[in-house]
């Protein structure tokens, strides 16, 4: 896979059942990139351990005086170095590549979750921590990618080499061949520290994270209420913390790096002194003493990549295993026969868990006195499942249109059967005709949405701003932020209406506009979905009057069903909800409707 390649056709389905084993999932997929990186990899430092034996061999014949020798030594070291040039060359090209197409490819199946669960992600995911995985986790887990590679070839050069240096001077050699596995693994006892000190690092700086985007996205509310600063002085102490796990994460680290130094430094001295009193005794040439001296300093070179792939693995661990959090979450519980292949069912809607049943064709409104039970409801109404509990992991049954199990439809039908717009719609950037250029049947023109949504203000209001005096060509900031709330709330009212699904569920659609403009909104969604399925979440009177059917969901079960005037009447939870009526109000009720009713005799 290139870089010109990306992005997959089809990334894969991970092995997300811990942090490790997504890592070894992530190498096997790449293993071709893995091993052209391990082959230049070999070129490059294989090319460098024989510099020594160059060298050495180039002393030799200054000792004896050949000059055939001295001019052999130098062709060889001219082909080492154009050969170490290449190897470095094309084996940073390809470590990069597996760096990049790792990363690209945890950022496709993180996307592709994130499609999956919707809205549903960020309730079983902290903001802070998706926004940790798909940053700066993504960059950390393709460096282990990349590193890999690199590791394996100095590994196998380090073996290769004390090898060679056993056959070629098997006095100097052992030595060289007994001290360089005590290198590799002296730090092997510091590293549960330093990995500790690293995920507490992570941790914080998740922590910092989720503080930063909890306070920028409540910034306006901040200010309102004058808590910017309190926030902000949160904020500093979360980053002083990142700062000070920082600096004791590094200082571990520096500790071994200054051991990878210390250690080497102490074999050289071992060697040169063993090797002077052999070469003073005549055991070993000039020659080979330089070559052996030569071969361990250059060797101190892929002995850095030991501690690369340590410092790799312990901040990809942390980092894989969130990813690997995230990635084994799941929209449904997966059905016995697998997702079904057929199309968009129609029919009834129900909800198993209320009891709630919007009739197909009806326009049918539901009022739940638990304004988080209505976001639930509708989160289940639109096919992502939830659990019982937060202590139990069991799955709540799935919601049925027509019958038919939400959760056993792949996410392409179950989303053109089923929209739903939540009570935070986003507005993307672009002009107002890219804003509502989505999927839809082609049945709902634009216009008709926008009128059926009372968006004339709102397009004077982007013509007035813009050169164009046609409104579609006016641009929408980011999240629609020049926008007032009521008019970002009609605009995405418009666009789920463009889209015209089987069955729209929209959550209190209509909370950031006045009563006036709710009326009017409430009769065009009528009018325009006539004869298709409409579910509004809502507790305004001017909307439950409009309502063909109206369902009250009271503690999580439906409690009553009808019209809104006749549950008014006779449905005292239903009232209170509606109506804001208070404990008192409803007691002095029956006395005040005594009096009435007495004045009215008395009257008549």
């Amino acid at each position: 896979m290139q870089i010109s390649d990306l992005p997959y056709p089809d990334p894969g389905v991970p092995d997300a059942r811990s942090g490790p084993r997504f890592l070894l999932w992530l190498g096997r997929n790449q293993l071709r990139g893995q091993l052209k990186s391990l082959a230049w990899g070999l070129l490059h430092f294989g090319s460098v351990a024989g510099l020594p034996y160059g060298v050495g061999y180039a002393v030799q014949a200054v000792v004896d005086g050949s000059g055939s020798g001295l001019a052999t030594a130098g062709g060889v070291i001219v082909l080492l170095g154009v050969a170490i040039a290449l190897g470095d060359t094309m084996l940073h090209r390809s470590a990069v590549t597996n760096w990049i197409t790792a990363a690209a490819r945890v950022q496709q199946l993180l996307a592709r979750k994130a499609a999956a669960l919707g809205a549903a992600l960020t309730r079983r995911v902290a903001a802070g921590e998706v926004v940790a995985v798909s940053t700066g986790d993504v960059e950390k887990i393709g460096w282990f990618v990349e590193a890999l590679s690199r590791f394996a070839a100095a590994a196998l050069t380090v073996v290769l080499v004390c090898v060679s240096l056993v056959i070629y001077q098997p006095a100097l050699g052992v030595v060289v061949a007994i001290g360089m596995p005590v290198l590799a693994l002296a730090v092997l006892p510091l590293l549960p520290r330093a990995t500790r000190r690293a995920d507490q690092q992570r941790e914080k700086a998740g922590r910092a994270t989720e503080l930063a985007s909890d306070t920028v996205a409540g910034l306006r509310v901040l200010r309102g209420i004058g808590g910017e600063e309190l926030f902000l002085d949160r904020y500093r102490r979360a980053s002083q913390e990142v700062r000070r796990a920082a600096v004791r994460s590094a200082r571990m680290w520096s500790l071994i790096s200054a051991i990878q130094v210390l250690l080497p430094g102490l074999l050289l001295i071992v060697v040169v002194w063993y090797g002077v009193h052999l070469a003073r005794e005549g055991r070993i040439t000039v020659g080979e003493l330089v070559t052996v001296y030569s071969a361990v300093m250059i060797l101190n070179y892929p002995l850095r990549h030991f501690e690369e792939i340590a410092m790799a693995y312990s901040f990809s661990r942390p980092s894989a295993q969130r990813a690997a959090r995230v990635l084994a979450l799941r929209r449904v519980t997966e059905p016995d026969g697998g997702l079904r292949d057929a199309p968009a069912p129609t029919g009834d809607l129900y909800d198993p868990v209320t009891g709630m049943l919007a009739p197909a064709g009806r326009f049918t409104a539901v009022v739940c006195g638990d304004p988080d039970l209505a976001g639930r409801l509708a989160d289940r109404l639109g096919g992502h499942a939830a659990s019982a509990g937060d202590d139990d992991e069991s799955v709540l049954p799935s919601v049925l249109l027509g019958g038919v199990p939400l959760d056993e439809l792949p996410l392409d039908v179950a989303r053109t059967a089923v929209l739903v717009q939540d009570k935070d719609p986003v507005l993307l950037s672009g002009t107002l005709a890219e804003l509502l250029d989505v999927p839809s049947g082609g049945s709902v023109p634009p216009e008709e949405a926008l009128a059926a949504a009372q968006c004339a203000d709102v397009l004077d209001a982007l013509t007035q701003a813009s050169l164009d005096e046609d409104p579609m060509n006016a641009r929408i900031t980011e999240r629609g932020r020049s926008l007032s709330g009521g008019q970002r709330q009609r605009l995405a009212l418009a666009r789920s209406l463009v889209t015209d699904p089987e069955a729209l569920v929209l959550d209190e659609p209509t909370s950031a506009v006045d009563s006036h403009t709710e009326a009017r909104i409430a009769q065009g969604v009528r009018a325009l979905r006539s004869g298709r399925t409409t579910v509004v979440l809502t507790s305004s009177p001017l909307v439950l009057d409009r309502a063909d059917r109206v369902v009250f969901v009271h503690e999580g079960e439906v409690a009553a069903v009808g019209e809104h005037r006749e549950l008014v009447r006779t449905e005292p939870r239903y009232r209170a909800v509606v109506t804001r009526e208070t404990d008192e109000e409803a007691a002095s009720r029956p006395a005040l409707e005594s009096e009435i009713e007495i004045d009215m005799e008395e009257t008549a």
